[in-house]
């Protein structure tokens, strides 16, 4: 879809999952402005597509529903943490009255979130409740992650003695995210946002851990993204909440049964397809990754759709 057919929206990023879009009022009459629209708006429309990247690429097709979920199931998450100030805008707000904000268009409703603009903090908040993944990796040739020193003889998939924060620096675009120690964190936001970022981070992920597992679910890992309200200067949470691409969920009966690591870690998100490219894609070889069979693209979905299901069950 074009711009123009989101009346009083403009278009201002993509990335590989997410689509950006201020009001055209908060921007110059011929549309000739400069700088960073999200300084100039004090809100932004979040839309969630169905898009799905794995390796760095944009894949297809895209996964039905996909956007969907996510902002539903981030709103859901929104929902189970009041105590904890996040971006969402709310239209009667005295600071968004007088912008005369259009309506979010209808074909854009249910993957839309209507966000304040934050300045955020260049720093990914990693919570570790389990070692697995990239730590796995971390913890097998250094026995740390991110400097923080682990009990030997760990194996993959196993719970930590406590969850641990292992920030990672937000890279500018086109460049890799580089994980980071706390130290570092310190050196980048300064002292008193580094201990915010880390208490929040872990008081968050515990109470999301209980909620999952009382619905059968462990949550093993997740990344949150924090800002600075304009207005007041708090940290505030943004960008999507516990959702199954920024997080790393298992089903609990089969972690407890299962011996290998691949069956007991089978998890809700796109490591169907994660795994389908590895066994079907040479990088070295073919430039852009082939397109996902249709039965892929199904499982995918059926495994977003699960997670939101049994989340909201209870």
């Amino acid at each position: 879809m074009t711009d123009a057919e989101y009346p009083g929206w403009t278009h201002v990023y993509s990335g590989k999952v997410r689509d950006l879009y201020v009001p055209t009022s908060v921007l110059d009459d011929d549309d000739t402005w400069t700088g960073d629209p999200l300084r100039l708006s004090p809100v932004v429309l979040v839309v969630a597509s169905d898009r799905v990247s794995a390796f760095d690429e944009v894949l297809e097709p895209a996964i039905p529903g996909k956007g969907a979920m996510l902002t539903e199931l981030t709103h859901w998450w929104f929902d189970q943490l009041p105590e904890v100030p996040n971006h969402l805008a709310h239209p009667l707000d005295d600071r968004l009255e007088a912008l005369g904000l259009p309506e979010v268009p209808a074909a854009l409703a249910e993957r839309a979130t209507l966000c304040r603009t934050l300045d955020m903090f260049p720093i990914e908040c990693v919570v570790r409740g389990f070692i697995t993944g990239g730590g796995w990796k971390e913890y097998q040739q250094t026995g740390a992650i991110g400097g923080i020193r682990l009990p030997e003889g760990l194996s993959n998939g196993d719970r930590l003695p406590e969850p641990i924060f292992t920030p990672a620096w937000k890279a500018p675009l086109g460049e890799h995210d580089e994980n980071i120690s706390y130290e570092r964190t310190v050196e980048i936001v300064g002292e008193v946002v580094a201990a915010q970022l880390r208490e929040l981070s872990l008081e968050i992920f515990a109470k999301a851990q209980a909620i999952a597992e009382s619905r059968g679910l462990i949550l093993a890992d997740t990344k949150f993204e924090f800002g600075a309200d304009r207005a007041t200067g708090i940290v505030t949470l943004g960008d999507e909440v516990l959702t199954s691409d920024s997080s790393r969920y298992w089903d609990a009966a089969t972690y407890a049964s299962e011996t290998t690591p691949e069956r007991r870690m089978a998890s809700f998100d796109k490591q169907i397809v994660r795994d389908w490219l590895s066994a079907n894609w040479d990088q070295s070889e073919v430039e852009h990754a082939p397109t996902l069979p249709h039965e892929i693209v199904e499982q995918t979905a059926a495994k977003y759709r699960e997670l939101l299901d049994r989340l909201r069950a209870a």
